[in-house]
């Protein structure tokens, strides 16, 4: 069985934005998991980030996604 390696494309502590980025790339079928990890030392032990994971392969085209969502959020 092959094992795929999962990077970190996004991160944020807001759900909203989280999800919002999640269906983006849903729809365009890339594979992606969201983990939850505790932020150190800029925040209260209790804050925690949330991760947006995907497979390695597609990891360029999942970055293209998100530069186009954070340029079009940038510009409203």
């Amino acid at each position: 069985m092959e094992r795929s390696t999962r990077v970190s494309v996004f991160e944020s502590d807001k759900p909203s934005e989280i999800q919002l980025i999640k269906s983006k790339l849903d729809d365009a079928q890339i594979t992606n998991a969201v983990e939850n990890s505790y932020l150190t030392f800029t925040t209260t032990p209790t804050a925690t980030s949330l991760k947006i994971m995907v497979d390695l392969e597609q990891e360029s085209k999942a970055f293209e996604i998100i530069d186009a969502y954070l340029q079009q959020s940038e510009n409203q």
